[in-house]
């Protein structure tokens, strides 16, 4: 679902260029949930703004289920987000000036899916917030917040999301349940999560974790491994 090869991210600072990332390459396979840990600052919100095609890698290839994306300009990668992929962010990012329902028939509309209200008033019900459709963002608890980010991700059924530390903003209990959320509607829709998250319980629920430390990534001990070793 996602490959790639050797990509990196340079910027230029008033000191000069300034690499980011060093040279990246791994997979990621169709339905697998992948959690990217490290440290603030060590290159994961910038590894998951590239592989989402929000910014452009500087070197190297990123193939999204099957699909060029480095080679693609911005129209380009904007079609393919809208397409096949979903992001959460920690802030939630919802409009203030629309509803909860508002909010999540955005994207269906955006990508003209048929029948936007009644997908987003089906999805509302499966993360609990069918009583809450028609309050605004500030009516809503960050939780209730962060469901609503869940719900417009999903209505796509898109075939990868990302999740900028989805429960970063969230207390324990919240916490919880949005973690459940996440992993239950990634097993019924089939979607390949990829998550940047310093929740460490969270991180342990994926498949597999990926460190990244100053701007290298390294594979930690996946759940695969662990079952191998232990049989």
């Amino acid at each position: 679902m996602i490959k790639t090869q050797h990509i990196t991210k340079i910027v230029t600072t008033s000191e000069g260029p300034l690499q980011i990332l060093q040279p990246i390459s791994f997979q990621v396979k169709a339905g697998e949930s992948v959690a990217i840990v490290g440290a603030s600052g060590s290159g994961k919100s910038t590894l998951l703004g590239l592989l989402a095609g929000l910014d452009e890698v500087s070197h190297g290839e990123i193939w999204l289920d099957g699909e060029p994306l480095h080679t693609m300009g911005e129209e380009a990668r904007a079609r393919l987000r809208g397409e096949k992929v979903g992001f959460i962010f920690q802030s939630f990012m919802l409009v203030q000036s629309l509803t909860a329902i508002e909010n999540i028939m955005l994207p269906a509309e955006i990508a003209g899916l048929g029948d936007a209200k009644g997908r987003a008033g089906k999805i509302l019900e499966q993360v609990g917030l069918a009583h809450r459709a028609h309050h605004y963002p500030n009516q809503l608890s960050g939780g209730e917040q962060q469901r609503v980010a869940i719900a417009r991700a999903f209505i796509g059924q898109p075939r990868i999301l990302f999740a900028d530390e989805p429960t970063g903003n969230l207390d324990a209990a919240n916490s919880h349940k949005i973690e459940n959320l996440l992993f239950r509607l990634n097993r019924e829709v089939g979607t390949t999560l990829v998550l940047v998250t310093h929740d460490e319980e969270l991180a342990q629920r994926c498949d597999r974790q990926l460190v990244m430390q100053g701007g290298k990534l390294t594979e930690a001990t996946s759940r695969e491994s662990e079952k191998r070793e232990a049989s």
